[in-house]
């Protein structure tokens, strides 16, 4: 109990701190957090999958681009999109494109699922890439940034820097809570279980084929998610979005967190940026230091950064026995 309330303690603290960021007033640091922000939630997304579910997708880029166009379009057609509508519609595209996908690649399993997910993301990088419909290499601007009214009220303004950084803030807590209840309920621990053990949950009754599909679909939701509020943050989308670095990178992000740690995902986001930011100042080669400290990771604290505070209290906790 201790732990717990300790925990909660710690989150609310680091919460605090993140909302006070824009008391400093600078817009770069202000636009920077609220790109990790976001990539936070995007890894979130991909924890559900890949340390919740047991399934290893290296392709999830692929909803966060989709979405990111999808925004992109709205835009673009309709000079100034409307949140309460451009949101829930590039999201439902995320997801749908998630679920069409999900539908052939949980026919497979292990190498062959990271593969096949690896292939669907690249087709959905050359359509738009390659085709004008997302005006190729060169990507789409958003004009405008989407309207938040209602019936004529405007509750906050995106164009605003401070209001869309703590528009991302309050969507990277609700989307921590509902993954929070998710895995809590029936639902999630039928997940937890077909990561354990697909086999005896099958034996149980369970249709794990469904499970494993709506799990792929809500992330692919959720990454769809992140991918609308980085097209809203930045105001430009790229093929890159989709392309299979930035699903490397939301993977580390996880693993430098800690799988199966929704807290960690936001740890490593968080960890990630700002060893990039840290190395590219020191060498041109930090994509060799970055390396090193992901293999250092994961072969000295597997339980990811998020592991080590419970690793230094059980340290304590054994020296005191003795």
């Amino acid at each position: 109990m201790k732990n717990i309330h300790a925990s909660l303690i710690v989150k609310l603290l680091a919460l605090a701190a993140i909302a006070c960021v824009p008391l400093s007033g600078e817009s770069f640091y202000i636009e920077i957090i609220g790109k990790v922000l976001i990539m936070a939630i995007f890894a979130m997304s991909l924890d559900l999958l890949v340390g919740f579910t047991g399934l290893v997708s290296f392709g999830h880029a692929a909803y966060f681009g989709i979405a990111a166009y999808a925004a992109a379009l709205l835009t673009v057609r309709y000079e100034t999109a409307n949140l309460w509508l451009a949101l829930p519609a590039s999201v439902a595209i995320a997801a749908l494109a998630a679920l069409v996908i999900g539908l052939f690649v949980l026919r497979t399993k292990g190498i062959y699922f990271i593969m096949v997910t690896l292939a669907f993301a690249q087709m959905a990088y050359f359509i738009f890439h390659d085709t004008p419909l997302g005006g190729g290499s060169d990507g789409m601007y958003l004009s405008n940034k989407p309207s938040t009214s209602i019936f004529g009220w405007e509750p906050f303004d995106l164009n605003n820097e401070v209001h869309m950084f703590y528009f991302i803030l309050g969507m990277l807590v609700l989307v921590y809570l509902f993954l929070h209840r998710v895995l809590q309920s029936p639902f999630g621990r039928v997940l937890i279980g077909i990561k354990s053990n697909e086999h005896r949950m099958q034996s149980l009754g369970y249709t794990t084929f469904r499970y494993k599909l709506g799990a792929f679909t809500l992330a692919g939701a959720l990454g769809g998610l992140a991918g609308f509020l980085y097209a809203a943050l930045l105001g430009f989308v790229t093929p890159e979005l989709l392309s299979w670095h930035e699903s490397g990178n939301v993977l580390m992000m996880v693993i430098l967190g800690g799988m199966g740690n929704l807290g960690g995902a936001i740890v490593g986001a968080f960890a990630l940026e700002a060893m990039r930011e840290i190395f590219t100042d020191l060498t041109k080669y930090w994509q060799l230091l970055l390396g090193g400290v992901i293999v250092g990771v994961v072969l000295f604290l597997p339980g990811g950064l998020s592991g080590v505070p419970g690793r230094i209290q059980r340290a304590l906790q054994g020296g005191e026995a003795k």
